[in-house]
């Protein structure tokens, strides 16, 4: 792949999260979430420790700032999701250093229906409830 085709690439995707609408957004964050832990699971299998480590780390960002983005007075559920994403975190901190892929296949099994039934959620708004703009970078969740 050629440097300016991988700069169009890179500047397109940056576009496309800055202009994503915030349940889209959210998809994407789960998808991206989902990839990494893949990529770790396999990585640990093949002992690639160090690309293994690079994706749980990234997972882990990711698992974070979903965390940051929950609105917990909205929802009578946040605190529970807020657990999940502090065991799934914590997880994640455990396969990197034990070098577990058990336990990042534990992360995948977790949040896999989670990213499910938000892209089901995202795809059940309305349309102009879909592309409503993001209110101060809280995702809007719950």
């Amino acid at each position: 792949m050629s440097t300016a085709y991988a700069q169009q690439m890179a500047k397109y995707n940056r576009e496309a999260v800055l202009s994503a609408p915030p349940a889209r957004l959210l998809t994407m964050l789960y998808d991206r979430l989902l990839l990494d832990l893949g990529r770790a699971e396999v990585a640990q299998q093949e002992q690639n420790w160090a690309a293994a480590s690079e994706n749980l780390v990234h997972a882990q960002a990711i698992i974070a700032e979903l965390s940051a983005s929950l609105n917990t007075e909205a929802w009578d559920g946040a605190d529970q999701l807020v657990a999940l994403y502090t065991f799934a975190s914590n997880t994640m901190i455990e396969a990197n250093i034990r070098r577990d892929a058990a336990k990042t296949r534990d992360c995948i099994t977790v949040l896999e229906p989670l990213r499910q039934s938000w892209h089901e959620a995202a795809a059940s708004l309305p349309v102009q409830m879909a592309a409503a703009p993001s209110s101060g970078g809280n995702l809007g969740i719950g």
